[in-house]
């Protein structure tokens, strides 16, 4: 695995950019030069992030999210781990 994040990340295990990899090593996001610990999914190359709302749920039981749109820099928590 590289030491760039992905492009786009998704925490929803039905999603179709859900990477548990990329996710047990630990993505940070700072959006707008503060850093986001709510986000469910982001997009560096669009410029959005999703965050959840409060503790809403919607009617299938996952959290209401709206999106956020600017600057997203996203990084790894933790090192790469060597082969």
């Amino acid at each position: 695995m590289s030491d760039v994040p992905p492009d786009r990340l998704s925490t929803d295990p039905k999603s179709p950019h859900f990477d548990e990899a990329a996710l047990a090593r630990g993505v940070g996001i700072r959006f707008d030069g503060a850093e986001k610990t709510t986000v469910e999914e982001y997009c560096v190359s669009e410029g959005w992030i999703r965050v959840a709302v409060g503790r809403t749920l919607n009617r299938r039981g996952q959290p209401m999210t709206i999106k956020l749109k600017g600057v997203v820099e996203p990084y790894f928590r933790d090192v790469a781990p060597t082969a």
